[in-house]
C-alpha cells in the first residue's frame, strides 16, 4: 500500500513517490482509474455537494492520479477543513475531512491605549464563521499595524483559541503594547538661511513636548518623514531655493530604546530671484506683449513655483478669452548663476486640438454628479487642458466629503477625443462639535454645533448653531448653497434668535432675526455679498438708576435692512508666502419698511507679515465706522458701536460716552469708532514644541457722537472724539483643548471713568 502525501492508494497499477514537494516519478502515459461511486465523512456543517464541488470528480469518469492530488489541493485551500483525507476503497473514494471549528466570540486582551472598539472594527474573522488561522494571522499584523500608527512599534498582537463545545472556539487576540516611541529631537544640518525652530514649524512631525501624552504628531512614523520631506521642499521652494535638496534623514534610537532623534540633512543652495520675464509666439495675428501686461510677476520678485503657475494660468485664460483654443504656455527658465538671476521666457505655442468627449463619475452613492461636475470648469466638447483637469481635481479633493478622489484621463472614441474620468470615495460630511470659551469680560461659554456639509448629497450646508454664556445666549440655523443655480454664486440664508441679560449693562435684549444674502467673485481676490436683514430688536427691562437716554430707548422695534460687504482677501492665496492684506467695506441701509432708519457704514483694512527670517510675524490693522441716522429716528444702543475687541485693556462697554449723571453711570456706545492695533508675536526661546509665543502690541482708538447727547437729569453726555491708546504683552500658548492667550496691558491714554482691564485671558476650544 503506497502514500501520496495524505491520500491512502490500495490498488497497484499506481506508483508515486512525494518527497520533499516534489513528484519524482509518474508513468509516461498516466493510468487512470473509475469511481461509481464518492462518500464525504466528517462534515457536520459543510454540505456533501460543497465539497465535491471543490473536488471536481464525477462519478464514473476515469481521473488519474495527477487530478486526484489537484482535487485534494483544491478542497484544502477551501480554508473549510483542518485536515483532509482521500481513500479508495475498491470502485469507492472516500473523501474524509476534519471541519475547522466555528468561532464562537472574539476578544481583545491586554490592550488599554486603543478601545475594543476600535480594533474590532479592523478584525476581518466574526463570530458564527469559520475560524481560519491564516485570517487570524492575518488580523493579529492588521492590529499591529494600528499599533505602530500609534506610535508603538514594539507591540505584538498573537491569536490564540479557547476550545468550547460542539466544535466551537473563543479567538482571542493578546496584545502586549509596549511604550510609545517618540521624537525626543529634530534636528537639521545644512540650513542657513532658516533656524531649526523655523524649519521644525513647517513639519507635521513634531518632537514630544510637555502634552506628549495627548499630542499624536510626536510618535515616529515613517511615512510621515517621507511627507515632511515634501513640505520642506515646497517650503524652500517657494522662497526662491531652487537647487535645494533633502539629502537624507537618519533616524537614531535614544540610549533608553524610547524615542527617536531625527535629523534632516539638507542643501539649501542659492536663493533666486526673478530677472528678465518676457512672452514670446510664433502664433500668427497675437500680440505677445498684450499677454505680458496681464502678468502680476516682475523682475526681482523672489523665485516661487507659484508664480510661474499662476502666470502660465492667465496667459493661457486670457488666450481662451481671445478664443485661441489649444494654446499651450511652455515656460523656459534660463539660470543667470552670477547674479542669481532666473529669466522667464513664457513660449505660447499650438498644442494638438484634442476636445473633451465626456466626464465619467463613479463612486459617488450619495453625492450627486452635478456637485463633481461644478468643479469643472471644462464641459463635454470643449478643449483638453490638462492644467484645467489638475485644478479641477485639487478643487474635488477641496470639498471634503471623499476620503479618496482620483482624477484621470485616457483616450476616448477618436485619438483626438479624451475621457476624464473619476473615481470618488465618500465619507460622513456631518460632524457634531461641542465649545468652550473664557474670557474675563464675557466670562465662561459654551457652544454646540451640528453641520452637515454635503446636505442630501446636493453640497449644500445646513448648521445648527447654539450657544450660551454666563448672561447670553445665541442659536442660530443657517443654510449655504455654495453653487447657487450651478454658478460661482454662494447663497445663504439665517435664522437667528439672540437674548442678553443684564449682559454687561443693566437692561436686557432680544433679538430675533432673517438674513438672506448672495455672494459673488468681483476679481480673482475680491468677493461681493449683498443681504437683507429684517429683525424685531428688543431692549427691556431698563433700571431706574439707568440713563435717560436707555430708557428713551426702551421698547421693540422693526429693522428692515438692505446691505452689502466687499471683500479684497490675499493672506491666504496672494503669491507671497509672507504676507497678505485684508480689506472690507460694507454699508447697510435700514429704511426699507420697518421702524428706523439709518445708513451704517464700516471699514477695515488688516495686513500680515513676517520678518527676521519669518521668525517674527507682524500684524497691522485701522478700522473704523459710521452710523448715520436718517429721518427724524435717533439711534439706539442695539445698533451704535462700542469698543469690544477694539481697543485692549479696556471692557466691552469701557470707553466711549458715559452717562455720569445716571446712578449706574451706563456706557452709551457711539455712532462712529476709529481702532488702530498694531502686534508683532515671536519665540521666547522654549522648545517649539511646548506651543508657547510671546507678543507686544499697541492699540489705540475711539468710540465717540450720539444723537441725543441729553442725559440724565437734562446734563449733556461728553460724546466728542476723544482717543484712548494702550501697550501691552501677551504669551501665546497653543493647547490640546484650544489656543490660549494671556494678555497684559497698561493704558497710556484714558478717562477717569472708563472701565480699564490690565489682564484678560481667552480660550476658545471646539471638539
Amino acid at each position: 500500500m503506497l502514500w501520496f502525501g495524505r491520500i491512502r492508494w490500495s490498488t497497484v497499477w499506481v506508483a508515486a513517490i512525494l518527497s520533499l514537494g516534489l513528484i519524482w516519478a509518474l508513468p509516461a502515459v498516466p493510468q487512470t482509474v473509475t469511481f461509481s461511486s464518492i462518500e464525504v465523512r466528517g462534515n457536520e456543517r459543510v454540505e456533501d455537494a460543497t465539497v465535491l464541488s471543490f473536488a471536481g470528480i464525477t462519478p464514473g469518469q476515469p481521473i488519474t492520479a495527477g487530478q486526484l492530488n489537484s482535487a485534494y489541493q483544491r478542497i484544502l485551500a477551501s480554508n473549510l477543513f483542518e485536515a483532509v483525507e482521500i481513500d479508495t476503497r475498491g470502485g469507492r473514494l472516500v473523501i474524509d475531512v476534519d471541519e475547522f471549528p466555528t468561532i464562537n466570540e472574539i476578544s481583545i486582551e491586554g490592550n488599554r491605549r486603543i478601545n475594543d472598539e476600535v480594533l474590532l472594527e479592523l478584525v476581518r474573522s466574526q463570530p458564527r464563521r469559520v475560524y481560519s488561522p491564516a485570517q487570524a494571522e492575518a488580523d493579529a499584523r492588521t492590529l499591529t499595524e494600528a499599533y505602530r500608527e500609534a506610535g508603538r512599534l514594539a507591540a505584538t498582537v498573537q491569536p490564540k483559541i479557547i476550545a468550547r463545545s460542539q466544535n466551537r472556539v473563543d479567538l482571542v487576540f493578546e496584545v502586549v503594547e509596549g511604550a510609545v516611541v517618540e521624537i525626543e529631537r529634530i534636528g537639521f544640518v545644512g540650513n542657513r538661511s532658516y533656524s531649526d525652530r523655523r524649519l521644525r514649524q513647517v513639519l507635521a512631525t513634531k518632537q514630544a513636548g510637555i502634552f506628549r501624552q495627548v499630542i499624536q504628531r510626536d510618535t515616529f512614523l515613517e511615512d510621515r518623514l517621507q511627507f515632511d520631506q515634501q513640505l520642506l521642499s515646497d517650503f524652500y521652494l517657494s522662497r526662491g531655493f531652487i537647487d535645494f535638496d533633502v539629502v537624507s534623514v537618519t533616524s537614531e534610537f535614544s540610549r533608553e530604546r524610547n524615542g527617536f532623534f531625527i535629523t534632516f540633512n539638507l542643501r539649501e543652495g542659492q536663493r533666486y530671484e526673478l530677472g528678465n520675464i518676457r512672452v514670446t509666439t510664433d502664433l500668427p495675428g497675437v500680440d505677445p506683449e498684450r499677454y505680458r501686461d496681464i502678468l502680476r510677476i516682475r523682475s526681482g520678485q523672489t523665485y516661487s513655483p507659484t508664480l510661474i503657475e499662476d502666470s502660465v494660468a492667465r496667459i493661457e485664460r486670457k488666450a481662451i478669452q481671445d478664443r485661441l483654443d489649444f494654446v499651450r504656455v511652455v515656460p523656459q527658465i534660463e539660470r543667470d548663476n552670477q547674479n542669481r538671476l532666473l529669466n522667464v521666457t513664457f513660449e505660447m505655442e499650438r498644442g494638438p486640438r484634442i476636445f473633451v468627449e465626456r466626464i465619467d463619475i463613479e463612486g459617488n452613492a450619495t453625492t450627486l454628479d452635478r456637485v463633481i461636475r461644478q468643479q469643472f470648469r471644462v464641459v463635454e466638447g470643449d478643449p483638453f487642458n490638462p492644467r484645467e483637469i489638475q485644478q479641477a481635481a485639487a478643487r474635488i479633493r477641496a470639498l471634503g466629503y471623499f476620503s479618496q478622489s482620483n482624477v484621470d484621463t485616457r483616450e476616448g472614441t477618436t485619438p483626438d477625443r479624451v475621457i476624464v474620468d473619476v473615481d470618488v470615495e465618500e465619507q460622513p460630511t456631518g460632524s457634531l462639535s461641542f465649545g468652550i470659551n473664557f474670557s474675563f469680560g464675557d466670562g465662561v461659554g459654551l457652544a454646540f454645533g451640528l453641520t452637515e456639509r454635503n446636505f442630501l448629497g446636493r453640497g449644500q450646508i445646513l448648521a445648527f448653531q447654539l450657544g450660551f454664556g454666563a448672561d447670553n445666549a445665541d442659536t442660530s440655523l443657517t443654510f449655504t448653497d455654495p453653487y447657487l443655480f450651478g454658478r460661482d454664486l454662494v447663497g445663504a440664508a439665517s435664522i437667528y434668535y439672540r437674548t442678553t441679560n443684564q449682559f454687561a449693562q443693566d437692561f436686557n435684549t432680544q433679538q430675533l432675526g432673517f438674513e438672506p444674502g448672495l455672494n459673488f467673485p468681483l476679481s480673482e481676490n475680491g468677493r461681493l455679498g449683498l443681504r437683507y436683514r429684517i429683525s424685531q430688536d428688543e431692549i427691556s427691562d431698563v433700571t431706574i438708576f439707568s440713563s435717560a437716554i436707555l430708557r428713551e430707548e426702551e421698547g421693540s422695534k422693526l429693522t428692515s435692512a438692505v446691505g452689502y460687504t466687499y471683500s479684497y482677501d490675499t493672506r491666504r492665496v496672494g503669491l507671497n508666502p509672507n504676507a497678505g492684506i485684508n480689506f472690507e467695506f460694507s454699508q447697510d441701509f435700514a429704511g426699507v419698511g420697518g421702524d428706523v432708519e439709518y445708513i451704517r457704514t464700516q471699514a477695515s483694512l488688516t495686513g500680515e507679515t513676517k520678518l527676521f527670517r519669518e521668525e517674527v510675524g507682524l500684524t497691522v490693522s485701522l478700522s473704523g465706522g459710521d452710523l448715520t441716522s436718517l429721518g427724524d429716528t435717533d439711534s439706539r444702543i442695539l445698533d451704535r458701536y462700542t469698543a469690544g475687541g477694539r481697543v485692549r485693556g479696556f471692557d466691552r462697554n469701557g470707553l466711549g460716552p458715559r452717562d455720569l449723571a445716571a446712578p449706574n453711570e451706563d456706557a452709551l456706545g457711539g455712532n462712529r469708532f476709529v481702532a488702530f492695533s498694531i502686534e508683532a508675536d515671536f519665540p521666547l526661546g522654549l522648545p517649539e514644541e511646548y506651543g508657547i509665543r510671546g507678543g507686544v502690541f499697541f492699540d489705540a482708538g475711539s468710540v465717540w457722537d450720539l444723537d441725543n447727547n441729553i442725559g440724565t437729569d437734562g446734563v449733556p453726555v461728553d460724546d466728542s472724539f476723544i482717543l484712548r491708546s494702550v501697550i501691552g504683552a501677551s504669551i501665546f500658548w497653543t493647547t490640546p483643548i484650544g489656543p490660549l492667550r494671556f494678555d497684559f496691558t497698561a493704558p497710556l491714554q484714558s478717562e477717569s471713568y472708563d472701565d480699564t482691564r490690565n489682564f484678560d485671558v481667552t480660550i476658545n476650544s471646539r471638539f
